[in-house]
């Protein structure tokens, strides 16, 4: 992990004024849009997560200039690997937060029923917002207009941020280099991969230069992306239990990238007691024993080297791959 400055992101180079913390894919990106002068103060786009709370907030106080201050946070989305740092960088900085509208009453109210944290099984500290960011807005900072657009799809309420003159979009899951985020609607039973594909038209009718995502680098190619996006989406349209196997299989490394090591037994447990990945099995794989189901998605995991195991003590250990 570490900070790309507005001078260079690797093959492209980022507008000036804003600085991108790329982060794994634990933790959201966070991007600091600066301020003109140091007493404007600087805006942070999404937190990462919670377990990272404190290096989000090293490599934030690194990324400031001389005597600027952090004025604002604002969040694309409240997924907790987006909002978990939240509570401890306001705090510590003494800023508002604003987030999109669609869950500001659950989020005023932490009712962790009608946000995802519970069913997810993931963590995120209680903050409190100040306002919202809403769809049709202009955050005016650093000489910019950013302007705010309703991304649906990955997140019913899911916000993107375009900054015209510089062609610059903030597009957190809504599109990455290769793919998007897990359409979590669709695992509830509701449509919503419409909602991708219309937010990927918006996304090509701004006509973005660069794309700062919510995970993985910045990038230039958006003709290319949006395309292995679209075969991605025509894929999981057909083929919607493919979709829900994917989701549940980020899932299952989502959390072990936050626990790191764990026994096969205790991974099992956690699987067969977290309510998404019960109710995506009971949805689409109804046929199938919920822990025999649930074995074989580890062995897959296992096969991808997307997990590794070892055996200690007779137990087998897991931990994420370095690989």
């Amino acid at each position: 992990m570490g900070a790309s400055r507005g001078d260079g992101c690797g093959a492209c180079v980022l507008p000036s004024g804003v600085s991108v913390l790329e982060r794994g894919w634990l933790s959201s990106n966070n991007v600091v849009l600066h301020g003109a002068s140091p007493e404007e103060g600087a805006v942070l786009v999404d937190t990462g997560y919670a377990s990272h709370a404190e290096q989000t907030l090293a490599l934030l106080d690194a990324s400031l200039l001389p005597a600027e201050s952090l004025r604002l946070i604002v969040n694309t989305h409240l997924h907790s690997d987006h909002c978990g740092g939240n509570a401890l960088i306001a705090q510590r900085h003494g800023c508002p937060i604003l987030i999109p509208p669609g869950e500001y009453a659950a989020i005023s109210t932490w009712d962790e029923e009608a946000l995802s944290y519970r069913s997810t099984g993931q963590r995120c500290d209680r903050f409190t917002p100040a306002g919202k960011l809403t769809p049709g807005q202009v955050l005016r900072q650093g000489g910019r207009d950013w302007h705010v657009h309703a991304a649906p799809g990955h997140d019913p309420h899911s916000v993107i941020l375009y900054e015209p003159s510089s062609g610059t979009l903030l597009s957190a899951d809504a599109l990455w280099e290769r793919g998007f985020g897990i359409v979590f609607p669709e695992l509830d039973g509701e449509d919503a991969f419409e909602e991708v594909a219309a937010t990927l038209d918006i996304i090509e009718r701004l006509k973005p230069e660069i794309i700062i995502p919510g995970h993985g680098a910045p990038f230039t190619d958006i003709a290319k992306a949006i395309g292995i996006a679209r075969e991605r989406l025509d894929y999981f349209r057909r083929e919607p239990h493919r979709h829900a196997v994917h989701a549940v299989k980020a899932l299952t490394a989502f959390h072990m990238l936050e626990v790191v090591h764990s026994t096969r037994d205790a991974l099992l447990a956690w699987l067969v007691s977290t309510p998404i990945f019960v109710s995506t099995w009971r949805r689409f794989f109804p046929d199938r024993d919920l822990l025999h189901w649930s074995n074989e998605l580890v062995d897959q995991l296992i096969a991808a080297k997307i997990l590794g195991a070892s055996s200690t003590n007779g137990s087998v250990m897991l931990q994420i791959s370095k690989a």
